[in-house]
C-alpha cells in the first residue's frame, strides 16, 4: 500500500466566537474556500490532482448545513471534479478529515485536500440538537451529561485541584503569547479577509496573556449550578461513579477552551504526487486510531487512542518528541500527562485551545499544523495528535518529520 505524506498545512487565526469577534461576518463557506485556496496557490498544485475535498464542522445546520465540503468546492478555485465529503467527530472533526484522507492515499488515491472549519459566532454550538442530550431514552441509558460536569469529573476523579487547573492555564496562555511573539505560526496562519478583499483578523484574538493566578482565582466555576441545581448532573455522575462522595467543580472560562470561529486545510498525497507536482513532503503519517470510551466521563479518550496509534505505529511513548493534546478543559492534558507518563515540556509547547480557542471542526487540523510547524523549528522528528470527543470517543494521529 502506499503511504500517505503531508505536503502543506495552513490554519485562519482564531477569531472571537462572538458578535464581535473579527470574523463574525465571514460565512463558513467563505472562511474554508479562503483556506483551500491559500493552500492551493501556496503550493501551486495542479488542482486536476485533487480527488477529494474531505472537510470536518460539528453543527452542521443553517449556513453550515447541508455538504460544506462541497459547498466549499464550488465557492473554492478547485474544479467541478473535485467532490466533497463533510464529517462529524465533534471535536476530532478536522483531524478525522486528515485521516480519512490518509486512508484514501494508502488506497491508491493521489492526492486530497482535508481539514475544517467552525463559525460559532454565526452558529451556535448545540443548536442542531443532538439526540444523546434530547432524547430521554438515550440519555437516561448512557448517564449523560454535559461536558463541563464530565471535566469535573475528571479532576474529581483523578485528583486534580482548581489550581492545578488554573496553573495549567496561566502556563498555556503563556507559552501561546511567547509563540507568537517568536513568530512560531508564521509558516502556518493565512490572514483572512472580507468580502472586498481587505484583511480582517491576521493573529489569533481569543488570547489573554495577562491571565494570572489571581485573576482566575476570582472566576467562579462554571458548571456548579448545572451540577448541584436543576438538572442536577452531579448525581448523574456519581450514581455511575459511586465510589466519588461529590463533584469538585473546578474548570471555569479561564481554563477552559474558548468559543472562537476558524478553519485550516492540509494536503495528503502520496510520494508519486509529489514527484510529479514538484513538492516535497514535510512530513509522513505513521499512524492513526479512533477509540469509543465510557460516555459519562466522556473526554478521556485521548489516552486509548494514543495507546492504539502507538502500536500501529511500532512505537511506544518515549519515540514521540512533541504531544499536541487539545485544551478542552484543563484537565484533559492533565490526565493525558498523568496517565501516560509525559512531561509537560513535551506537549502543547506553544500553548493550547486554553490560550487560543477551540473551532470545533477546525481543531484537529489546527493542531496538526501546529505540531508540524515545531517539529520543523526545533527540529525534531515525531508528534502525536489528539483530542478528547464529545460522547466518548478519542482520535490520534502520528506524524513523522522528512
Amino acid at each position: 500500500m502506499s503511504e500517505a505524506f503531508i505536503y502543506d498545512a495552513v490554519r485562519s487565526p482564531r477569531g472571537r466566537g462572538n458578535a464581535k469577534g473579527a470574523l463574525n461576518s465571514v460565512t463558513a463557506v467563505d472562511l474554508s474556500a479562503q483556506m483551500v485556496d491559500a493552500l492551493q496557490e501556496r503550493s501551486c498544485v495542479d488542482s486536476h490532482h485533487i480527488e477529494d475535498l474531505i472537510w470536518g464542522n460539528v453543527t452542521q445546520v443553517g449556513e453550515q448545513g447541508g455538504c460544506l465540503a462541497r459547498a466549499t468546492v464550488l465557492l473554492s478555485s478547485l474544479p467541478d471534479s473535485v467532490p466533497g465529503l463533510s464529517v462529524n467527530r465533534f471535536c476530532a472533526s478536522g483531524l478525522e478529515a486528515v485521516n480519512l484522507a490518509a486512508a484514501d492515499i494508502c488506497a491508491g488515491a493521489t492526492a486530497a485536500l482535508a481539514g475544517g472549519v467552525e463559525m460559532m459566532s454565526r452558529v451556535s454550538i448545540g443548536s442542531d440538537g443532538a439526540a444523546v442530550a434530547v432524547d430521554p431514552r438515550l440519555a437516561i441509558g448512557c448517564a449523560f451529561v454535559p461536558q463541563g460536569i464530565s471535566a469535573d469529573l475528571i479532576a474529581t476523579e483523578f485528583g486534580f485541584s482548581r489550581q492545578d487547573c488554573d496553573a495549567y492555564a496561566v502556563e498555556s496562555q503563556r507559552r501561546a503569547a511567547l509563540a507568537w511573539e517568536e513568530e512560531r505560526f508564521g509558516r502556518s496562519v493565512i490572514p483572512v479577509r472580507d468580502i472586498n478583499g481587505l484583511e480582517i483578523l491576521s493573529h489569533d484574538e481569543h488570547m489573554r496573556p495577562d491571565t494570572d493566578m489571581a485573576g482566575l482565582a476570582e472566576l467562579n466555576s462554571s458548571f456548579t449550578d448545572i451540577g448541584t441545581g436543576t438538572p442536577g448532573f452531579d448525581r448523574v455522575a456519581t450514581l455511575k461513579y459511586p465510589h466519588l462522595e461529590r463533584i469538585d467543580h473546578v474548570h471555569h472560562a479561564g481554563n477552559s477552551s474558548g468559543i472562537v470561529d476558524g478553519a485550516a486545510a492540509v494536503l495528503v498525497g502520496s510520494r508519486e504526487f509529489g514527484g510529479k507536482s514538484g513538492l516535497r513532503p514535510r512530513a509522513r503519517i505513521r499512524s492513526f486510531a479512533k477509540i469509543g470510551s465510557e460516555p459519562t466521563i466522556m473526554l478521556t479518550g485521548p489516552m486509548p487512542a494514543a495507546e492504539r496509534a502507538l502500536s500501529r505505529a511500532g512505537m511506544n511513548v518515549g519515540d514521540i518528541d512533541l504531544f499536541e493534546v487539545n485544551e478542552a478543559f484543563a484537565a484533559v492534558p492533565l490526565r493525558f500527562m498523568q496517565a501516560l507518563n509525559v512531561d509537560h515540556d513535551r506537549l502543547n509547547v506553544n500553548g493550547g485551545a486554553i490560550a487560543f480557542g477551540h473551532p470545533l471542526g477546525a481543531t484537529g487540523a489546527m493542531l496538526l499544523s501546529t505540531a508540524l510547524d515545531e517539529l520543523e523549528r526545533s527540529g525534531k522528528s515525531t508528534a502525536l495528535i489528539t483530542l478528547c470527543v464529545g460522547g466518548g470517543m478519542g482520535v490520534a494521529t502520528i506524524i513523522e518529520r522528512v
